[in-house]
């Protein structure tokens, strides 16, 4: 058996999952803030597996799901001019704006291009000099040392056609959000492994101690998740409100010094908004003024755009743990992946494509 093959072994996770329902006794609600883990732990079953005690929500985890309106509605009037070669991860071009996606820009001839990276975005930009290149860097702690460090070439390379449409949000400042909220159920969170990877763990500690709960970092495979979840239901019954690394493979307290260096390098601090959630203070990372001639808001003078959200939509309340996908009335009805009224559909990390993925019938 292979090392990642260890953390897929049916009979560790059997034996992980009996673990969790000999050591719970009382009723506890965990939210998990990653949509790689939502969508791991509706494949894989765990609704069904774990103790009727343990109800799982899902928080606002899906970068793309969180990018607020506004801000695809700016990229798609970008991605409308002549001289510009729009570049974006895929899942991006069928999120609704108010009136399009990006993918109907392309459709009708604008220059959408898909990248897996925006070092690939920031080529595109060395190629076409003729043309305004702009990536959409989308994404947690997890992308935005990549996307600076496109800026910072940019930078030494004099590139003078290369700009970013910039969405980068925080997990801590929102985890206060959650619980801060007179109606938040949420008493344990599985912390997101790749967030901890890039910042350590170290901005939760204050959280657990204040909000008094456990706070459990945690992978992405059927064991990591198992063993978040015994941890978190450990702590739940003993009364620990702490911060405990069960991803020790991937993460340190610390974090990466070098990521977090070339982060405090490019950005800085700012409120944010949240897509159905609204603005949370200092949640967000925006490029300080050595780089804001790369920031294609200013560039393109697109900021003073403003939005009205679908009244029909409840992401706002799922992406917050407070409803399920089902509960909404449109959820499999007029809101599929094929026609999405929201981003928690059309992601692939999006709790409302997870169950419309693995539990619609």
């Amino acid at each position: 058996m292979t090392f990642s093959e260890t953390y897929r072994d049916p009979t560790l996770v059997a034996q992980t999952i009996q673990k969790i329902h000999a050591a719970t006794r009382q009723h506890w609600t965990i939210m998990e803030i990653c949509g790689g883990q939502t969508h791991a732990l509706m494949q894989h079953g765990f609704d069904d597996l774990l103790p009727e005690e343990i109800e799982l929500v899902h928080g606002p985890g899906c970068p793309v799901c969180v990018t607020p309106l506004e801000l695809i509605d700016k990229g798609i009037a970008i991605a409308q001019q002549r001289n510009v070669i729009f570049t974006s991860y895929g899942d991006m071009l069928r999120v609704p704006g108010s009136t399009l996606d990006l993918f109907s820009v392309r459709a009708a001839g604008g220059k959408v291009k898909i990248v897996t990276s925006p070092i690939e975005a920031l080529q595109i930009a060395r190629s076409n000099p003729d043309q305004q290149v702009v990536f959409f860097a989308i994404g947690f702690e997890t992308t935005a040392p990549a996307n600076a460090l496109s800026v910072l070439k940019a930078k030494e390379l004099n590139l003078k056609n290369y700009s970013m449409l910039v969405s980068q949000v925080r997990v801590p400042p929102a985890i206060r959000t959650i619980l801060s909220d007179p109606q938040n159920r949420v008493q344990g969170f599985l912390a997101a492994g790749h967030v901890c990877s890039v910042m350590g763990y170290q901005e939760y500690l204050p959280l657990a101690e204040e909000f008094r709960l456990p706070i459990v970092v945690t992978g992405f495979e059927p064991l990591d998740l198992a063993l978040g979840i015994l941890e978190t239901v450990k702590a739940l019954e003993n009364n620990r409100n702490e911060v405990i690394n069960a991803y020790p493979r991937a993460v340190i307290k610390e974090g990466n010094q070098s990521a977090q260096e070339i982060i405090q390098r490019v950005y800085e601090p700012c409120d944010q908004k949240w897509r159905g959630i609204g603005t949370i203070p200092d949640s967000g990372w925006k490029l300080n003024a050595t780089f804001s001639d790369f920031d294609a808001e200013k560039r393109f003078e697109v900021g003073d755009i403003q939005t009205k959200e679908s009244e029909i939509c409840i992401s706002g309340l799922i992406l917050q743990g407070r409803k399920k996908p089902f509960e909404c009335p449109a959820f499999g009805t007029i809101c599929t992946p094929q026609n999405p009224l929201g981003a928690t559909m059309v992601s692939s990390e999006g709790t409302c494509a997870a169950y419309y993925r693995y539990q619609w019938k």
